[in-house]
């Protein structure tokens, strides 16, 4: 055990006096070497392998954009295409309601001023056969009045104790409805 102690003593003492590694001058060479070979691979692992995929991928998402980008340019122009058409259709469509509503109204004047006409014929004729009644009916009345007036002139006068003749009562009566 104790020339374990004494070798582990020795390697310890050893490595202090050597200190870091990549600081020991006599291995400079040698750490050079594998540097620069690995360098060298790294480049051509990425310059072979590594770049040409991430500029595949950056080519091609470029091209997705570019294609998106264009498609949206269509799509935009497709859409003001299609609300350009429904303005139209919509303003077409209240012009065609205009003159409908123009049209409607104009047959429906038509229509009222006929039956109106018709209204205002038969309300006419009612007219002159009520005025014709009418007439009928004054003249039969003040025919029907005298008649009254005359008999009721002829009892007044009986009445109070006169005697009156037919053709005086007449002539009073008709003087009376004269005015």
């Amino acid at each position: 055990m104790a020339t374990q102690t004494t070798d582990v003593g020795q390697a310890a003492a050893g490595a202090a006096k050597a200190g870091m590694p990549q600081l020991d001058f006599s291995t400079f060479s040698n750490q050079i070497f594998w540097l620069v070979i690995t360098l060298v691979v790294i480049y051509f692992v990425l310059s072979r392998i590594a770049l040409p995929r991430i500029g595949g991928a950056l080519t091609d998402r470029a091209g997705t954009i570019t294609n998106d980008l264009a498609e949206a340019e269509d799509l935009k122009s497709r859409a003001l295409a299609a609300e350009q058409a429904y303005e139209k259709a919509l303003a077409d469509a209240r012009a065609e309601a205009q003159n409908i509503n123009v049209a409607m109204r104009a047959e429906i004047q038509g229509q009222l001023d006929e039956e109106l006409a018709k209204a205002d014929a038969q309300i006419s004729a009612r007219t002159e056969e009520a005025a014709a009644a009418l007439a009928e009916i004054r003249s039969s009345a003040k025919a029907n009045v005298k008649t009254v007036a005359k008999a009721t002139a002829k009892e007044i006068v009986a009445a109070m104790g006169g005697t009156a003749d037919a053709k005086t009562v007449t002539a009073a009566v008709t003087a009376r409805m004269k005015g």
